[in-house]
């Protein structure tokens, strides 16, 4: 059975502010619970993979889609039992600032844990998106 997450934050920065953090993986551990960032492949563009860790958690995510501004698209390539697991990141101008909707799908491999991971995820996604858009307004 499918999974959705879905998370929208508002940040005071500009779209172009926020856009620049969420496209550079290297800044992730400044605003996120992750602990580490690599590019495996590169550069951090359509089809760049960046590894990111937490913990004892390795997961290996490929660039899909790029809107300068607007739009960062991911799939996992590995480090969950996650099946076609997909992120978005869509970034709306919204009175001044930006709106941050952060949502993604996903079937467990394992039948029966879906409902666990959409709570876990759910609850760090709506900390990577508050994380975002309060590093935004800091830099604006």
């Amino acid at each position: 059975m499918v999974q959705r997450v879905d998370v929208t934050v508002r940040s005071a920065a500009a779209p172009s502010e926020v856009y620049a953090y969420v496209r550079d993986g290297a800044t992730w551990p400044s605003w996120t619970s992750l602990e580490s960032f690599e590019l495996e492949k590169g550069p951090e563009d359509v089809g760049g993979v960046r590894v990111f860790r937490r913990k004892n958690v390795v997961s290996r995510e490929e660039i899909v889609e790029l809107v300068p501004d607007k739009r960062l698209s991911y799939v996992l390539l590995s480090g969950l039992p996650l099946k076609g697991y997909r992120g978005f990141v869509d970034l709306e101008p919204d009175g001044g600032g930006t709106r941050i909707h952060w949502y993604s799908s996903f079937e467990p491999k394992v039948p029966g844990t879906g409902w666990l991971y959409r709570i876990a995820l759910q609850k760090i996604i709506q900390s990577f998106a508050t994380g975002l858009a309060a590093v935004a307004e800091g830099a604006a």
